[in-house]
């Protein structure tokens, strides 16, 4: 059974930190794209960083580029989002995905097509 699990939510002032980590089961991990969604009430869900498989290649959204860093730890079947300079707006469920066949280039755009989800850790930046 795929299994992905986030942790590392919480909340945390305004230029605070935070590391997530979702843990993977169940697949192939290092044939995978792994990525985290983002989702405020009332909002779609927001693509924002993924990893490549066996080479590490990343992607990230415009919103997060130069505060996030997203990386992976095959051995593990871990990946962290380590998220420095955290704003208000970044406020919002976390959510990790994974999928075999979309490519780096497209994953943040393609929710709908992803192949797992995990159940969202909640990350709350006060101001």
């Amino acid at each position: 059974e795929v299994q992905l699990v986030e942790s590392g939510g919480g909340v945390v002032q305004a230029g605070g930190s935070l590391r997530l980590s979702c843990a993977a089961s169940g697949f192939s991990f290092d044939d995978y794209v792994i990525g985290w969604y983002r989702q405020v009430p009332g909002k779609e869900r927001e693509g924002i960083s993924c990893i490549s498989g066996k080479d590490s290649r990343t992607n990230y959204a415009h919103s997060v580029k130069g505060r996030f860093t997203i990386s992976r730890d095959n051995a593990k079947n871990t990946v962290y989002l380590q998220m420095n300079n955290l704003k208000p707006e970044d406020t919002a469920v976390y959510y990790c995905a994974a999928d075999k066949g979309v490519l780096v280039e497209t994953f943040l755009y393609l929710p709908n097509a992803l192949d797992a989800w995990g159940q969202g850790t909640l990350v709350t930046v006060s101001s």
